[in-house]
C-alpha cells in the first residue's frame, strides 16, 4: 500500500517526487548484495538490543524516503542522499503529529532516528558507494535541542514488597527466579539489557557483585544488598551450576530454555522485552501499579543520591557517561523547590 502525497505533511508533499524517486538509476559498480549498507552498518552493532533499535530507524526512514508504508530499509539506495534530501527527513520527523496534532516523536527519538541515518551513510563511505564529500554534506544534521525529564516514576516501597511477595506466593521456579531478578533491579539499577544480558559467572557472592555490560560495551560492577544477595542464592540453588544466562527463560513446564554452542549446552538469555514482561507480570498479580524496569533505574539512582551518595560515585553505578545525566534523577531540588511553594498561602483560606 503505497501512501499518497495529499496525505504526507509538507515536507514530504513538496518534494516534486526528490525522494519519491530514490530508487530509481542504476547501481553502483561497488555495491554487492552482501555489501548492502543497511545490513553491514546493523551488523557492525555489539549488541542485538541496538541492531533491532536501528533496525526500526532506518525502517521507518526508508518508508519516508520511499513514501511507501511497506518498505524496510534493505537493499535501498542511501548513497544516493543529498544534503537536501536528509533536512527534509530531519523535518518530517521533527514536525511529524499524530491525529490529535501531537508530535508523533520525542527529541530523543528524532535524534535516534538520526544517527541511524548518519551511520548508515557513513557506512556507504567506507563501502565505496559515496564520495566523502557527498557524505559529510548529507551527515551533517543538527541534532533537536530540548530537555527533557527522566523518564518513569519512582517505585515506593510498598509496591515492590507487594510483588516480591507475589514472587514467594509461586513455588515454582519461575517465582524464584522472578523475586531475585527483582531484587537484582532494585538494588543495582542495571538496565533491562544488561539484566537480560547477566551469565552466571558474572555473579560473585563473596562480594555480592555483579559484572554487567553496559552501552557500547562497557563493563562495570555493581552490587547487590544483603537482602537481594540471599534471594539471587535461593535462586541459584534452584538454576544449578550450569553455564549460561543468570535469568533464563523458563518455560510452562518450569524448565528452563537451553542452547547448544560447539556442542555444549548453555542456558539461553532473555531478551529486554521479557524482563519488561517479568516485571509487569508480578506487579500485576501482586495487584500494585505497573512499572517499566527504567523505573527500577529512576528509583535507584534517586534513593543513592537521597542517602547522600555522592555524584560520581552513582554516575559510576548507574553507567552513565556523563554526571549530568545522572544529576537529572536528584529528586532533592525538586523537593526543595516544591517545599519552596508550600510556603506561599492563597489569599482567603
Amino acid at each position: 500500500m503505497t501512501t499518497s502525497e495529499d496525505e504526507l505533511p509538507i515536507p514530504l508533499a513538496r518534494m516534486g517526487g526528490g525522494l519519491a524517486g530514490w530508487s530509481a538509476g542504476p547501481l553502483p559498480s561497488l555495491y554487492e548484495s552482501k555489501r548492502d549498507p543497511y545490513r553491514v552498518y546493523l551488523t557492525s552493532l555489539d549488541s542485538p538490543e541496538s541492531r533491532r533499535t536501528m533496525r526500526s530507524c532506518l525502517d521507518w526512514i526508508a518508508r519516508i524516503c520511499a513514501m511507501d508504508e511497506t518498505a524496510t530499509g534493505m537493499a535501498q539506495p542511501w548513497w544516493r542522499l543529498r544534503y537536501e534530501d536528509t533536512v527534509r527527513i530531519r523535518t518530517y520527523l521533527r514536525e511529524k503529529t499524530d491525529e490529535h496534532g501531537v508530535l508523533a516523536y520525542s527529541p530523543a527519538s528524532v535524534n535516534k532516528h538520526l544517527v541511524a541515518l548518519r551511520q548508515v551513510l557513513r557506512t556507504c563511505w567506507r563501502l565505496g558507494l559515496m564520495s566523502a564529500e557527498d557524505y559529510q554534506r548529507a551527515a551533517d544534521l543538527a541534532s533537536v535541542e530540548s530537555t527533557r525529564l527522566p523518564t518513569g516514576r519512582h517505585i515506593p516501597d510498598r509496591t515492590l514488597a507487594a510483588a516480591l511477595t507475589a514472587c514467594a506466593a509461586d513455588s515454582s521456579a519461575a517465582g524464584r527466579r522472578d523475586a531475585a531478578l527483582l531484587a537484582v533491579l532494585y538494588t543495582t539499577g542495571a538496565r533491562r539489557a544488561e539484566i537480560a544480558g547477566l551469565a552466571l559467572g558474572d555473579y560473585d557472592p563473596a562480594e555480592r557483585s555483579l559484572k554487567v555490560r553496559g552501552k557500547r560495551n562497557k563493563e562495570r560492577l555493581v552490587y547487590v544488598m544483603p537482602q537481594a544477595a540471599a534471594l539471587l542464592d535461593t535462586w541459584i540453588s534452584v538454576r544449578g551450576r550450569a553455564p549460561g544466562a543468570l535469568f533464563p527463560p523458563i518455560n510452562k513446564g518450569g524448565r528452563v530454555s537451553r542452547r547448544i554452542t560447539d556442542g555444549r549446552a548453555y542456558l539461553a538469555h532473555p531478551t529486554g522485552q521479557a524482563i519488561a514482561g517479568i516485571v509487569a507480570k508480578r506487579l500485576g498479580q501482586a495487584g500494585a501499579p505497573i512499572h517499566t524496569p527504567h523505573d527500577f533505574r529512576r528509583t535507584f539512582i534517586g534513593e543513592l543520591l537521597d542517602a547522600g551518595v555522592d555524584l560520581a560515585t552513582a554516575q559510576q553505578l548507574a553507567g552513565h557517561s556523563s554526571p549530568s545525566t545522572t544529576a537529572r534523577y536528584d529528586r532533592r531540588p525538586e523537593r526543595q523547590r516544591r517545599d519552596a511553594v508550600d510556603r506561599l498561602r492563597l489569599p482567603g483560606h
